[in-house]
């Protein structure tokens, strides 16, 4: 008995000592599972996720730029771009081989790549249709393609300074494209890539389409060829070394077209040189010489220091101030004030400069926008530059008075001669007309803005008429337009080498600007030609281009001859928005 029950007691220990075994096993297989389970959750689906799954970035689908008629000038294709995984490449050194033959790319450099220890790379983004048939004809495991989006203008240089151009990830780095990123770009996009037991790669879409939004311009296609075309005739004629012109509505501010010579291709941008891409019609400054003679009129109109038939002496062309001789084109006796600005006497214009005053004459340059920025929505944008009057010399007032010891953009005179145009007001010029989101909507609309008023409209009307005069009397003869009343103004102004610090006789930029119809004015343009070696004077070069760029555009826009008529602020600055349409 005591033998027997020794036993059970054994018996009874063992099955004890059992089940603390099993429950101390089960508590600790548990607290694996829960810690596997639980806290290192989402470590392990992460580590499963590297080994099946990749998250691969593309761009949406950028929107597309279209012209005031809704021509399209810029939009994206959906090409093939190769990509490797560097883990599944079998024989890295043949893959490399094969692949630079297909891609046309140096092997060391594909090696390279396929050697990383990242999970994906990039072999060659956005290739042609037959380097990617090329690729899928390897057979190469760990290398295949996937559709990206490609910026692509079809009008190849047509407003290449406006649009400007995006990079290899799709992001604007010039013109409207750096200008309008964020809303053309829309927002970023992930393929998720997965494969199967097999190895064999997945995709689908993580993200919908998340479409940029599209762009309408002021721009039309049309005058935007048209002045391409006659500015670069003027550069390539003269032999000069650049160009731009600028057309504009002077009631809106709208640009209707901007053009530089040289131009670029923006589809092949990184072949073009710098000085080729670079849009000096808001980028680049000059001294513009007697066309700034519009702006010392206007201030001595406006303050009754001077009638148009107000007579000044000529002084037989030459007049001296601070030591300095400075002489006119030609010998003037007694001329009136109209006469000074039609045939651009620089001895007239000195006389009526002195009248202002240095204070008073530097108050109507900064009021005309000169030194600062037109606040155009367009990148790179410089605000020229004149010294204020505590800094000025005893030349300086004579000299501003003809155009020089300052610097201002194409743009800027062109703003300045849209005030005189409009009736006396000073507006904001622009290019985006509207923005529209992927679904149709209307994100943003431009529409004028009248920045303040220079000078009445009073004052305006009569140096208008002193404008026409220059046309159909002085300097700017060769840009009368048949049928039309033209104003402007000429300008020849030497080029300062900083070398010498003196002003060159030989380095010159010949310039027009000007509006029409004169009474009813529906485009303003300015044409500057830097360094003519042929045909150096504005009148002879800058002048003709005017013509052609205006009697082209008005019949493009249908405007037909008027016979005669009375100044007018048309319909308003904010009512004219609408008129080319």
């Amino acid at each position: 008995m005591k033998h027997s029950s020794a036993g059970r007691g054994r018996h009874r220990r063992r099955v004890i000592l059992l089940f603390f075994s099993l429950a101390a096993a089960l508590a600790i297989i548990s607290g694996r599972l829960f810690s596997l389970q639980v806290h290192q959750h989402p470590k392990l689906v992460e580590a499963a996720n590297r080994q099946y799954r990749r998250l691969v970035p593309l761009v949406s689908r950028r929107g597309t730029i279209y012209d005031r008629n809704g021509r399209e000038l810029a939009g994206s294709l959906r090409v093939p771009s190769i990509f490797a995984q560097p883990l599944q490449v079998e024989d890295p050194e043949r893959a490399a081989s094969a692949l630079a033959g297909a891609l046309g790319l140096p092997a060391h450099k594909v090696l390279e790549r396929l050697k990383s220890d990242k999970p994906f790379v990039w072999i060659k983004r956005r290739v042609s249709p037959e380097e990617a048939a090329a690729v899928a004809q390897l057979g190469l495991k760990g290398i295949a393609s996937i559709a990206e989006s490609k910026r692509f203008y079809p009008k190849q240089e047509l407003g290449a300074h406006l649009l400007g151009f995006v990079g290899m990830d799709d992001r604007g780095l010039e013109g409207l494209e750096l200008q309008y990123d964020e809303c053309l770009a829309g927002k970023p996009k992930w393929v998720v890539r997965q494969q199967d037991a097999l190895g064999r790669p997945i995709f689908r879409e993580e993200a919908g389409d998340a479409q940029g939004c599209d762009l309408y311009l002021t721009i039309d296609e049309v005058i935007q060829y048209v002045t391409e075309r006659e500015l670069e005739a003027a550069v390539v004629r003269s032999q000069a070394y650049s160009g731009s012109a600028l057309v504009m509505d002077p009631m809106t501010g709208e640009i209707l077209a901007l053009a530089n010579y040289p131009s670029f291709n923006p589809n092949h941008y990184a072949e073009a040189p710098s000085f080729a891409r670079r849009n000096r019609a808001v980028a680049d400054y000059y001294e513009p010489g007697s066309a700034f003679k519009i702006v010392v009129g206007a201030a001595a109109l406006e303050e009754r220091l001077v009638r148009p038939e107000d007579r000044l002496n000529g002084e037989g062309g030459a007049i001296e101030v601070g030591g300095i001789m400075i002489r006119d084109h030609e010998r003037f006796g007694t001329i009136t004030f109209s006469e000074v600005l039609a045939h651009s006497s620089n001895v007239g214009a000195i006389k009526v400069g002195m009248r202002l005053g240095k204070s008073l004459y530097y108050d109507y340059i900064s009021g005309f926008g000169f030194g600062n920025l037109t606040g155009i929505d367009l990148p790179g944008e410089t605000p020229g530059m004149i010294r204020r009057p505590r800094d000025w010399s005893a030349l300086s007032l004579a000299s501003l008075s003809i155009g020089q010891e300052l610097s201002v953009t194409p743009l800027q005179m062109l703003v300045a001669a849209s005030a005189v145009a409009n009736g006396g007001t000073l507006v904001r010029p622009y290019v985006a007309r509207s923005i529209k989101a992927a679904d149709g909507k209307a994100a943003r609309h431009g529409s004028p803005v009248q920045l303040r008023r220079v000078i009445t409209e009073e004052t305006a009307r009569t140096l208008t008429g002193i404008l026409k005069g220059v046309v159909t009397e002085g300097t700017g003869k060769a840009a009368a337009v048949q049928g039309f009343e033209v104003a402007g103004k000429t300008g020849t102004s030497q080029k300062l080498e900083h070398a010498t610090g003196r002003y060159s006789r030989k380095k010159v930029v010949a310039s027009f600007v000007g509006f029409l119809p004169a009474e009813q004015p529906r485009l303003a343009i300015v044409v500057v030609i830097d360094e003519p070696k042929m045909l150096q004077w504005g009148g002879s070069i800058a002048a003709p281009t005017f013509r052609e760029i205006a009697r082209e555009s008005l019949k493009h826009l249908r405007i037909p001859p008027a016979a005669g008529g009375r100044f007018r602020l048309a319909e308003g600055i904010l009512g004219a928005a609408s008129r080319l349409n």
